[in-house]
C-alpha cells in the first residue's frame, strides 16, 4: 500500500468510534468531510443509494445505517442536523457509490476491494484447511 493509501485509510480509521461493548461505527459528517463533499445535500444522496445497496442485499438498514441528531452551533444559534452512525460495511458500501474522480475516494474504494479480496481468501483458505482435516480424520477411520 502506497503512502498515500496508507494515509488515507488512516484518516478513515481515526474518524471510527468503538462503543463501550467494542461495536464500531464511523459518523456519516465525519466521512463526508474526509470524502471532501462540500454540501451535506449531496452526501445525502449517496447515503440513499448506500441504503438501497444494502437493503437489495438483503441486510437490514437500521442496523448498518442508525439515524441520529446532532445539535451543531451556527453562530449564535444551535441547529439539530441528521447524522448517521455507519457501520464498516455501510461505510464500505458509502464510498463505493461515491464519485471516483474524487483521487481520496478512488484510494478508499481500492482499499476495500482488496481488503474484501483479502477476506475471501482467507476464508477460503480456512475452509480448504477444514476440509483437509475432514480428509484425514475419515482417513484414518
Amino acid at each position: 500500500m502506497s503512502d498515500l493509501r496508507a494515509k488515507e485509510y488512516e484518516n478513515f480509521e481515526s474518524i471510527k468510534v468503538v462503543r463501550e461493548d467494542g461495536s464500531e461505527y464511523w459518523s456519516a459528517r465525519e466521512l463526508s468531510r474526509i470524502l471532501e463533499y462540500k454540501k451535506w445535500e449531496n452526501f445525502a444522496k449517496v447515503i440513499d443509494k448506500a441504503m438501497l445497496a444494502c437493503k437489495n442485499s438483503g441486510e437490514n438498514v437500521e442496523d448498518n445505517f442508525t439515524e441520529i441528531t446532532k445539535i451543531i452551533i451556527v453562530g449564535a444559534t444551535q441547529k439539530k442536523v441528521i447524522d448517521y452512525e455507519l457501520s464498516r460495511y455501510a461505510s464500505y458500501l458509502i464510498i463505493q457509490n461515491s464519485n471516483p474522480t474524487n483521487k481520496k475516494i478512488a484510494l478508499l474504494q481500492t482499499y476495500f476491494a482488496t481488503q474484501t479480496q483479502r477476506r475471501m481468501s482467507t476464508k477460503l483458505i480456512k475452509k480448504l484447511f477444514r476440509i483437509s482435516q475432514t480428509e484425514e480424520k475419515l482417513k484414518k477411520k
